[in-house]
């Protein structure tokens, strides 16, 4: 089984659904999850938010967050889990916010990922170096991430 599988069988045993607010991987968690046959009994549904108006708009990010912490942050990765849940049918949220690629700065470097997980009202973060690996490989390291993070969350 591949890991989006374990991860609705998980959920799917736990009473849980799912929910996912995505800036650099586009979209691709939602769709390795719905990939699925019978996804759409623990998936509730997904939020692309690429730009800070839509992270503001949909999942209701502080602009002040942004502007102190900038859009590749912990802090931000909290928010838009948090907001996900808050924004929708969804008992368990991941978030993720990146540089894929090519580019970054010194402080910021390309292949940096931070990731929420939203659950039962408590929101944890991490971030990830991936490293420089390309933007594809950036992207797809983060997907893998996420439905890693979900999947010991619904395992709990």
């Amino acid at each position: 089984m591949t890991l989006a599988q374990d991860l609705l069988v998980a959920a799917s045993n736990a009473g849980l659904t799912i929910a996912t607010a995505e800036s650099c991987t586009g979209g691709m968690v939602g769709a390795a999850i719905t990939d699925i046959a019978g996804s759409s009994a623990v998936f509730d549904r997904g939020f692309v938010t690429y730009t800070n108006a839509a992270k503001m708009q949909m999942l209701k990010v502080k602009s002040e967050t942004l502007d102190e912490f900038g859009a590749v942050s912990e802090q931000v990765a909290a928010q838009m889990a948090q907001g996900a849940v808050d924004h929708s049918d969804a008992d368990l949220a991941v978030s993720i916010t990146g540089i894929a690629g090519p580019g970054g700065s010194e402080f910021k470097p390309e292949g940096r990922v931070c990731f929420g997980l939203s659950l039962g009202g408590e929101t944890t973060t991490e971030t990830v170096e991936f490293g420089a690996i390309g933007r594809a490989n950036v992207r797809n390291a983060a997907t893998e991430h996420a439905l890693g993070l979900l999947l010991k969350a619904a395992l709990r």
